[in-house]
């Protein structure tokens, strides 16, 4: 869960860098850096592990000087080393970058890169940035043009922070997608930047939050923001409250909003560590995953309540696709009290963000007296969830304080298709050029969820036409079908509408009947090998009069003249789809409870974790 800092002034920039990253330990990471340029040289401070090992190393050999930046990294590409932690530093020690994000195409960017004679010093995608900026400015370019030429080269989602020593007083942070924020402090002759608010909240309470495809000048009396093609932006200065709940906030209006909006940047977090993108497999050491104890397991059943059930009837499709292993979903609080033939050729995985919901316990304890393998996803590290398991994956979500789940559905999501590869590596489904296909999948994600988040005034629009309305039918086919039932949940759980949600090619055996003008019907139409089959449900719904909003792949063109309403999201590969489709459907359900004046992050008669039976 990276975690960028930097600063600029009278204070010491060393210290002021090193405080800001304790305050995001919280977010997780396995290797921590610092560099600060003095007198027109770089020195830099890396270690593995924790923030105090690097509170070792500065101790022995100290830093000084009014410019500096500093990371914790959670890695993507490369091991946790101190070779391949942050900063990274270009081969001429010129240019300083700290990363956070994919960038997708970093293996043909490295391949011109060492083709030109650069030596590269770590196995991570970040370093190609910074070796392109060095390489523009080599070419004579100034160093807010080489950062611009380099931000067009790349894919993926990004936040970047670039110092040179050329420029001794100035720094460039840019924001590509929505992998994860830029904060801006604004002081009085300094400045600071993060990741995220707590940092740098004790210095000042005046803050610039970068927005997609932004980039910002920094120096010590300001900071000048454009786009990415050099137009001056403006940008409004918000005034954050001191208090915790205002400041965990930030620019968001709810809990539930930010941790809407946190979704690249929790993929990518879930990814970290885990995925080789150029061997093309996943690994989930915690799992304690063997050939001979995978090849044992002739079935695998998901238990999970509520929003996690939906994720595991995602995760069946994804299991049974790439890994060909029979799957079953069911509600732990009907597990438990059905006699489940269970036994030791069985696996059992439980979905629950918090790791302590009565039901799913209890099912999971029964399973295990029975023989059962315990699996677990959860995003509470020590809950008795991971206890109880034989082995797990967390979700990386961070926290996830609105009771209605967003994120910890869309980790879990890519924690079941990370086990769906081990599993077919083992099991011997996945061939290494499939691997290469299903892993290049996750890198496009996070990027993809941002791209779909982007169309936010789209669904606050719906909203407002919609929010007064007391039934919808939710509808969709294959993988979609759980995100349709996931869509009805969120309506239903922070705006009080009844809502059902349920599989397109089951409309015509009850649901239909109820179709009219006043039961709005939102359907996952995107473009894949079911498309044909939804837009025949679509018309079906017309037919009777109902008014229909879609959920479409982005360039659409037959979409627009089936149904009322469209909203796009980008094209995903299939088994991932889920993740990008279901952020309509979170936004649309937000956006309505706001209108409708209900409480979003606590809705009535609802808990975050239910401990009772």
């Amino acid at each position: 869960m990276c975690g960028i800092v930097g600063y600029i002034g009278a204070r010491s920039a060393p210290d002021v860098v090193m405080g800001g990253l304790k305050k995001l330990e919280y977010r997780g990471y396995d290797s921590a850096g610092v560099a600060v340029l003095k007198n027109g040289r770089f020195s830099i401070r890396r270690n593995s592990g924790k923030l105090h090992y690097l509170e070792e190393t500065l101790r022995e050999r100290p830093l000084s000087g009014h410019i500096a930046i500093g990371h914790t990294r959670w890695a993507t590409h490369g091991a946790p080393t101190e070779a391949n932690a942050h900063p990274h530093m270009s081969m001429n020690g010129r240019i300083v970058v700290v990363h956070n994000g994919i960038v997708e195409n970093f293996i043909p960017l490295r391949d011109e890169l060492q083709a030109e004679g650069v030596v590269f010093q770590s196995d991570t995608d970040t370093e190609v940035i910074v070796q392109l900026v060095e390489r523009y400015v080599e070419a004579g370019e100034g160093l807010e043009t080489a950062v611009r030429y380099t931000i067009a080269q790349l894919k993926g989602a990004s936040a970047i922070v670039v110092v040179s020593r050329d420029n001794p007083n100035v720094m460039y942070c840019a924001r590509l997608g929505n992998a994860g924020g830029i904060a801006i402090g604004l002081g009085e002759d300094e400045i600071f930047l993060a990741s995220d608010i707590p940092a740098i909240l004790e210095y000042t309470r005046d803050m610039i939050f970068l927005e997609n495809r932004q980039m910002a000048r920094l120096e010590r009396d300001g900071c000048h923001v454009t786009d990415l093609e050099g137009v001056p932006m403006a940008v409004e200065t918000h005034r954050i409250a001191w208090d915790p709940v205002s400041a965990a906030k930030g620019e968001y209006k709810h809990f539930m909003q930010k941790e809407i909006f946190d979704q690249p940047r929790a993929i990518i977090d879930t990814i970290g560590g885990r995925v080789d993108f150029e061997n093309g497999t996943v690994s989930l050491p915690e799992m304690n995953l063997t050939p001979e104890l995978v090849g044992n397991i002739k079935k695998l059943i998901i238990i999970a309540c509520g929003t996690s059930y939906y994720s595991g009837l995602v995760g069946k499709v994804m299991i049974e696709s790439i890994a060909r292993l029979p799957t079953e979903v069911v509600y732990a609080s009907e597990f438990r009290y059905a006699d489940p033939i269970v036994d030791e050729e069985t696996a059992v995985l439980t979905i629950t963000q918090s790791g302590e919901t009565a039901d799913t316990l209890a099912a999971a304890e029964l399973a295990k007296s029975r023989g059962a393998t315990m699996w677990t996803i959860v995003n509470a590290l020590g809950s008795q969830s991971m206890r109880l398991s034989h082995g797990h994956i967390s979700m990386h979500a961070g926290p996830e304080i609105g009771v209605a789940s967003t994120k910890a559905f869309t980790t879990s999501l890519v924690d079941q298709y990370m086990l769906a590869c081990v599993l077919g590596q083992m099991r011997g489904t996945v061939t290494p050029e499939q691997g290469r296909e299903l892993v290049a999948g996750l890198a496009q994600l996070p990027d993809l969820v941002g791209q779909a988040l982007e169309q936010d005034e789209a669904y606050a629009a719906l909203a407002s036409r919609f929010y007064k309305t007391e039934n919808f039918l939710y509808l969709g086919r294959g993988a979609n079908y759980p995100v349709a039932r996931e869509g009805a949940l969120k309506l239903k759980e922070i705006s009080y509408i009844h809502a059902e949600g349920y599989p397109a090619g089951e409309m015509k055996h009850g649901p239909i009947a109820l179709i009219d003008e006043t039961m709005p019907v939102f359907a996952v139409v995107t473009q894949d090998h079911l498309y044909d089959k939804m837009i025949s449900q679509v018309r079906q719904a017309k037919a009777r009069g109902g008014v229909v909003i879609a959920v479409a792949t982005a360039g659409d063109e037959v979409i627009g003249g089936e149904v009322d309403y469209v909203v796009t999201v980008p094209l995903a590969p299939p088994l991932l789809a889920p993740v990008v489709n279901v952020i309509p459907m979170q936004l649309f359900a937000y956006h309505v409870a706001v209108r409708r004046g209900a409480d979003v992050d606590q809705p009535r008669n609802l808990a975050k974790s239910v401990t009772v039976e």
